[in-house]
């Protein structure tokens, strides 16, 4: 294939024109969809020209067939303008301002890419972002062109009844043929990316929300007939985003509608359009039977995060695509912050860290290491990462951190009074919270273009005579690929100093004029500095990283198993406490796993662990003491006795072999579950059901349920047969999602007739509930049952699974790639399956394909031989004929030398 470009963020040149009004209108039918776009176009001041009219240039795509073109209501003959595959030049355009006028026919119901103008389900809907919109009509595909749209669209009455776009609708009515047609504006400018139409047969929820200056806004959810009565939750999330926004932000909705659109297929969870959020069914989608706990707390999250966007992605956007993280990573804040007050913070930031460190980490790691504000991009679809995402929330939650809550607020209110309605870079955020406060964030600022996790290495002294506590710290960040050489970036470094009986010493830094309470933000800004705290009584236990205060590895040279354990128990920290636990299992997990490697060390692995001490005594009573603690919320003890993920453990050892680090993880489960037996039995006593109990979401309930779960899991790895018939019935009498699921995934890395049976059951049960089924997709996928390769490949023929919906391509295939035991096999049989899932994934969608593939940038990170074989299918990958940008991007930056 020819090479693909690269685009450079330092090439950004403003267009040549800008566009004030664009006039769309969209004739639909089954065959063949007619788009008339009508564009009121000007030279752009802010362009470098030489003085002649240049020519127009706008992105297209191959699949789009060019009707006709108009200037000032006037043909353009064919020797002015030229088609090309992705782009369409237009010569001799006049001077100054013009009329310019392009039709085009499009089929959307061939558009499996799901990119631009498709239908699912039989319905039209769009998704633009990032460039979406070229497959709509010829136009200039990128952030900074924002202009006001003026929409109409016709369509059969009957077989597309509900007809909507952004902003107001401003007329409708009756055509012949059995037609009809709607149109709406849009009074707000706006980039392409966030044009939406949908065009179909939907139901609708209606509700109503008052805004702080006492407008009324309706709020509508739209879904297929069958789902009207599964948008409740939904709907109440969305009034509770928009009071939030109010209180926290001062930020108030802008227009009198506000519609949500359910699609069953959608790349992405969801998209913030202008007034026309369009979402994935499976996050708006909840019923007590049908949903589980985690089901609401993610559509609470996502519902909020498409709120956000108004403001933050809407009335301010991005300048280009490299500024991505400009609006995701501050609206991934804003909904991180807005699901913390609607239920456990503690809880809420464990949950959110753990994401970062499981995938993103690795993401540093790897060949597709790149900052959070990228260099460069061949397809844009694939920079859509938890580094621009959640990193990038996290550089944000940084400010908040340094600012304060008050601080943090003048940031952005300066940042909206200086913006509205531009398109904007990251510097702009940066000097906005910067100038409101009047301090230096220039630090910060390296964050924005540095790829890579920076270790944090301390180490820490008492002088009993001084009464002093010092604290010594150095950072360094790895090389990553295209970036030798790491500058040390701003640091916000929150740490606390406990004494023996576990109570908070007051801080105070040497040569500082006033008290810092019991957590002190400590700025470290260059390779090496040192703190020195004073009046410190007594040898204290330090408390470093508070709240994970910054997105870093911290090494804390000397702190000894005790320490975490007293930690563990005492710290008032509540992420700290959780981390204690996490520090002690990784441990343990890594000095298990060396033992496992060393085959002079016994026959058996369970020899070779046995031989390093096995689990020892200290670190099973630290989990007691946590499971047995009823001073602690149920959701934070599940969290604090679950074991470090494997993708954690990974990044930590140099050429590691998943499947012994699975056998060594399996091995801890099952020797906690055997020592702590009564307690979970306990536990599970405490928090069960009681018959017929009603199903209710909220923050007590789902604590009980995660705890209930938690000890369920532990218990079931025994693998005793009276436990796993106990499983298999709590399975059958589960009156909710939430246990249901629960118990099937307990079961479904077993082998018997258990699994078997249940797999069965569920199936038979929720046959025709596709978001449901999902999970039975997803759980037999990801199961470490032997063999289990072959079930995988059958799924692929079963009537549960259709290759053209992303939702089930990323239950089967990403969730195979969670399974240690078959993706990971010996002999590589499971990384030619992904393999040929990739070619094949890449026919019909590229974006979904680009991501499967992902599953093999970690391929370094392996023993020798499965480098081997995942180099070998990455190659076999990139060599394909007809291979799309996404992939080729992804293999090829896959197979670099760092």
């Amino acid at each position: 294939m020819a090479q693909p470009k690269t685009i450079y963020r330092r090439d950004y040149t403003p267009t040549p024109y800008l566009v004030d009004q664009v006039n769309l209108t969209f004739l639909l039918g089954e065959d063949v969809t007619r788009v008339q776009s009508k564009m009121q176009m000007r030279p752009n001041p802010n362009a470098p020209t030489n003085g002649a009219n240049p020519a127009v240039l706008l992105n297209g795509s191959k699949d789009t067939k060019l009707v006709g073109v108009k200037v000032g209501g006037k043909d353009v003959p064919s020797s002015q303008y030229r088609v090309e595959p992705k782009l369409l030049t237009i010569e001799g355009v006049p001077a100054g301002e013009f009329e310019l006028e392009i039709e085009v026919e499009i089929k959307p119901q061939e558009n499996t890419a799901l990119e631009g103008l498709y239908k699912s389900s039989g319905n039209f809907c769009t998704q633009c972002e990032a460039e979406g919109f070229r497959n709509i009509t010829y136009f200039y595909d990128r952030p900074d062109v924002m202009a006001k749209y003026t929409t109409r669209i016709e369509a059969d009455a009957k077989t597309y009844p509900v007809l909507l776009s952004n902003g107001n609708l401003i007329d409708s009515g009756s055509l012949d043929g059995d037609r009809h047609y709607a149109v709406w504006e849009d009074p707000f400018k706006k980039p392409c990316y966030l044009f939406a139409l949908v065009a179909g047969n939907l139901a609708v929820h209606e509700d109503m929300f008052t805004t702080m200056s006492g407008r009324e806004v309706v709020l509508r959810i739209f879904v297929e007939q069958k789902n009207l009565a599964r948008v409740g939750f939904a709907m109440e999330s969305l009034k509770k985003s928009m009071k939030w926004d109010e209180e926290v932000f001062g930020l108030e909705y802008d227009l009198d509608l506000f519609n949500i659109v359910a699609v069953d297929d959608f790349n992405m969870g969801a998209m913030e359009n202008k007034s026309l959020n369009i979402f994935n069914s499976r996050l708006v989608l909840a019923s007590s039977d049908t949903a589980t706990d985690m089901d609401y707390s993610r559509i609470e999250g996502v519902v909020g995060h498409e709120y956000f966007h108004n403001w933050t992605g809407n009335r301010v956007t991005c300048r280009d695509w490299f500024q991505l993280t400009l609006k995701e990573g501050l609206t991934v804040f804003r909904d991180q912050e807005f699901s913390s007050d609607m239920n456990s913070r503690p809880v809420k930031r464990i949950e959110d860290v753990m994401r970062l460190r499981t995938a993103q980490f690795s993401e540093d790691a790897g060949p597709m290491a790149h900052p959070i504000r990228p260099d460069s991009y061949i397809k844009m679809d694939n920079f859509y990462t938890l580094t621009v995402y959640e990193k990038g929330a996290e550089i944000i939650r940084m400010y908040h951190t340094l600012l304060g809550k008050e601080g943090f607020r003048k940031g952005m209110d300066l940042y909206f009074e200086r913006h509205d309605g531009q398109a904007v870079q990251c510097d702009d955020f940066l000097a906005a919270m910067a100038d409101a406060n009047s301090t230096d964030l220039s630090g910060i600022a390296r964050w924005y273009g540095q790829a890579g996790t920076p270790t944090l290495t301390v180490s820490t002294s008492y002088n009993p005579s001084a009464r002093t506590f010092t604290i010594h710290a150095a950072q360094a960040t790895p090389p990553t690929n295209g970036q030798p050489n790491k500058v040390p970036v701003l640091i916000p470094f929150a740490v606390g100093l406990l004494g023996k009986d576990g109570h908070e010493i007051p801080l105070k830094l040497q040569g500082g004029e006033r008290d810092l309470g019991t957590t002190a933000v400590l700025r470290l800004e260059h390779d090496e500095q040192t703190f020195t705290f004073t009046d410190v009584p007594e040898q204290p236990v330090p408390s470093l990283l508070r709240n994970f205060s910054a997105p870093v590895k911290l090494d804390y040279q000397g702190q000894t198993e005790a320490d975490l354990v007293f930690l563990l128990a005492h710290d008032t920290d509540p992420f700290n406490r959780w981390e204690a636990g996490q520090r002690l299992a990784k441990n343990l997990l890594l000095k298990l796993y060396a033992a496992a490697m060393d085959t002079s060390k016994g026959a058996s692995l369970e020899e070779r662990v046995q031989s390093a001490g096995g689990v020892t005594s200290g670190f099973a009573d630290a989990f007691k003491a946590v499971l047995t603690d009823k001073g602690l919320d149920g959701m934070f003890i599940a969290f604090a006795t679950t074991l470090p993920a494997s993708s954690e453990l990974v990044d930590m050892i140099p050429n590691a072999d998943p499947l012994v680090l699975h056998e060594v993880r399996k091995y801890v489960v099952k020797e906690l579950a055997a020592r702590l037996r009564p307690e979970l039995e306990a536990i599970l006593k405490a928090t069960d059901s009681k018959p017929g109990e009603e199903y209710v979401f909220n923050a007590a309930e789902a604590s009980r349920r995660a705890l209930k779960n938690k000890a369920l899991g532990y218990l079931a790895a025994l693998g005793d047969a009276q436990i796993t018939a106990d499983v298999l019935r709590r399975f059958r009498e589960a009156g909710n999602m939430t246990d249901k699921v629960a118990a099937l995934a307990s079961l479904a890395d077993m082998e018997g007739e258990e699994r078997e049976t249940a797999m069965s059951e569920f199936y038979e049960s929720w046959r025709d509930e596709p978001l449901v089924l999902l999970k039975w997709l997803a759980l037999q996928a990801g199961s470490n049952a032997p063999g289990n390769l072959r079930q995988i490949k059958a799924l692929l023929d079963h009537p549960a699974f259709n290759i053209t919906n992303p939702n089930a391509c990323y239950s089967v295939f990403l969730g195979f790639t969670r399974s240690a035991v078959n993706f990971h096999a010996s002999d590589g049989s499971g990384y030619e399956f992904l393999g040929d899932s990739v070619l094949k994934v890449d026919k019909i969608n590229r974006q979904v394909a680009s991501r499967i593939a992902g599953a093999f940038t970690t391929w370094k990170q392996y023993d020798a031989e499965r480098q081997t074989m995942m180099k070998a299918q990455l190659q076999r990958i990139v060599e394909a004929e007809g291979l799309s940008e996404n992939v080729f991007e992804i293999v090829s930056k896959s197979l670099q030398e760092c």
